[in-house]
C-alpha cells in the first residue's frame, strides 16, 4: 500500500482558507490557495495530503448537507478538481475527510423528513421517533451523535443510505482521482458498513486507502484485511508529549513495544497506523510541550516510530494553539507558509523516512532507555536504522552492542564509529543505517 511509505499533511480547508464558520451561501473559490501551498508541501517531504471535510455543509464541515459538492465557502467541484489535478502532478495523493455516521441538520434527506414527516421517502435514513421532540423543538426526536443535535446520526442499516454513500465515494474517485478517504469517528461506525466500503473500494481500486478515527481500544476491531488500512494511533499520540514533558520516556516505548514490539503478543506488528503529534482536534504540539527545545525531537520520534507520519498545517514551522481556546484557534488560516529551522528538520527526516525500507516497513526493538535517553532500532532484511534521542539539557555517552562497527547518519551523512560510546549531544537526535 502506497500509504505505508507516505508523509502525510493535515488540512482543515474552512480553516485553511479563512472560510466563515457558518454556512452563508457565498461562493468563494478559496479553495485554490492550496494550489499556491504545493511547493511548500513538496519541499516538505510530504507527499500526500489528508484533507478535513470539505463537503457542503451547516458550518464546521462534520455537519453534512451534501455528499457530492463543495463546500461553496470554498469554491466548486471545479475548482477542487483543479486542486486535485495539480497536486496529483505534483507527486501527492489526495485522502477526503469522510463522515459517514452523522450528518447535519441542512443534509437534504433531514430536512425532506422535517417538511413531509411519516410521508417522507428518508424516513428510515435516520432513528427517528415522530411522537418525540428534540432540542430544536421540531416536534419529532432523533439520535444526535453523542447527544449534539446538529449532528444528525445516519441509520447505516439503511441499505438505500448505504448505496446513497457508497455512489458518493464512487463520485469522487471517478470524477476526482481520490486515492483513499479518512472515515470520521470511525469506532461508532456500524461494523458491516464498514466491511462493505471496503469491498466496494477495493472493487474501484485496489490501492485505495481507508484510514480510521479510533481514540481508544483494540484497533484491530477495525484495522484488518476485511476493513480498514490504518487507524489514529491517538495512545501514540498522548505518549509523545507527555514523555517529554514528564521526562519519562519509558512511556512512549512502552506503548511501541506494546504495540510493535519483537514479543508474540503484541498488537500492531505489521500493520500502519497514522501517527501524528497534533492536529484539528487537540492543542498544538507547539503549545502542549513545556520546554521549547523538545519540539524537533517529537519530530524525530514521530518519523522513526512504526507507523505512517502525519504532520498538521502550520505545525511543522512552530505555530501554537489551545484547545482551551477553541476550534477555531487550532484550524486557523496563515495566509503563506513559513520556512524556518523546523520545518528544514522535518524535510530532512521526511527524505530520511521515505528513503529507508526500515523506516517504512522496519521491526522496532528497544536498545537503550533511561528516562531522558532512548535509542530503538527498526530493522528490515538488510537495512537496520538506530534512532537515538537525548532530551536532557547535557550530552549522554550511550554503550551499547550496535551490531556494526560505523554506520552513516541519514539525516547528517557523517560517519558515525560506535567503538567508544556514543555521545548524544544535549537535545539531539539521530538516525544511524547500519548495514546488516
Amino acid at each position: 500500500m502506497w500509504a505505508n511509505e507516505s508523509v502525510f499533511y493535515q488540512i482543515y480547508p474552512l480553516g485553511f482558507c479563512g472560510a466563515p464558520y457558518e454556512n452563508d451561501g457565498v461562493q468563494a473559490h478559496r479553495i485554490l490557495k492550496v494550489i499556491d501551498w504545493i511547493p511548500h508541501i513538496c519541499a516538505l517531504g510530504a507527499n500526500a495530503i489528508y484533507f478535513s471535510p470539505l463537503w457542503e455543509s451547516d458550518t464546521h464541515g462534520y455537519n453534512a448537507r451534501d455528499y457530492r459538492r463543495v463546500d461553496c465557502r470554498l469554491g466548486t467541484n471545479g475548482d477542487f478538481k483543479q486542486v486535485c489535478d495539480q497536486l496529483h502532478q505534483a507527486g501527492i495523493r489526495v485522502v477526503l475527510d469522510g463522515v459517514f455516521n452523522h450528518a447535519g441538520r441542512g443534509f437534504f434527506a433531514f430536512q425532506d423528513v422535517l417538511r413531509k414527516r411519516e410521508s417522507s421517502q428518508y424516513l428510515n435514513w435516520f432513528h427517528l421517533n415522530l411522537w418525540g421532540d428534540s432540542p430544536y423543538h421540531d416536534g419529532l426526536w432523533y439520535e444526535g451523535w453523542e447527544g449534539n443535535y446538529d449532528l444528525v446520526k445516519l441509520n447505516l442499516q439503511n441499505e438505500e443510505v448505504v448505496q446513497y454513500l457508497l455512489e458518493s465515494v464512487r463520485f469522487w474517485i471517478e470524477e476526482f482521482g481520490i486515492d483513499g478517504i479518512r472515515l470520521d469517528v470511525a469506532y461508532c461506525l456500524d461494523e458491516n458498513f464498514v466491511r462493505r466500503l471496503r469491498s466496494f473500494c477495493d472493487s474501484l481500486r485496489p490501492d485505495f486507502f481507508l484510514v480510521g478515527e479510533m481514540l481508544h481500544g483494540d484497533y484491530n476491531r477495525l484495522m484488518n484485511d476485511a476493513m480498514l488500512h490504518s487507524v489514529t494511533n491517538y495512545e501514540c499520540y498522548k505518549g509523545l508529549y507527555s514523555s517529554f514533558n514528564s521526562m519519562n520516556l519509558f512511556e512512549i516505548v512502552h506503548s511501541l513495544l506494546r504495540q510493535f514490539g519483537p514479543e508474540n503478543w503484541t498488537l500492531y506488528r505489521g500493520k500502519y497506523l497514522l501517527c501524528f503529534v497534533d492536529n484539528h482536534d487537540v492543542t498544538r504540539v507547539a503549545s502542549i510541550l513545556t520546554n521549547p527545545k523538545h519540539l524537533p525531537l517529537i519530530y524525530a520520534l514521530l518519523f522513526g516510530m512504526p507507523g505512517i507520519p502525519c504532520v498538521y498545517y502550520g505545525s511543522e514551522w512552530g505555530a501554537k494553539a489551545l484547545k482551551s481556546e477553541g476550534d477555531p484557534a487550532l484550524r486557523a488560516c496563515f495566509e503563506t507558509p513559513v520556512e524556518n529551522g523546523l520545518t528544514e528538520w522535518i524535510a530532512k527526516l521526511a527524505a530520511a523516512k521515505k528513503a529507508s525500507r526500515a523506516l517504512n516497513y522496519g521491526a522496532f526493538r528497544s536498545v537503550v532507555l533511561t528516562n531522558r535517553q532512548c535509542i530503538f532500532e527498526r530493522a528490515v532484511e538488510g537495512e537496520r536504522v538506530l534512532v537515538a534521542v537525548n532530551a536532557d539539557s547535557v550530552p549522554y555517552t550511550a554503550h551499547f552492542d550496535a551490531g556494526c562497527g560505523q554506520a552513516v547518519e541519514l539525516i547528517g551523512g557523517g560517519i558515525h564509529d560506535f567503538g567508544g560510546g556514543s555521545v548524544l549531544e544535549p537535545y539531539s537526535a539521530y538516525f544511524w543505517r547500519c548495514e546488516r
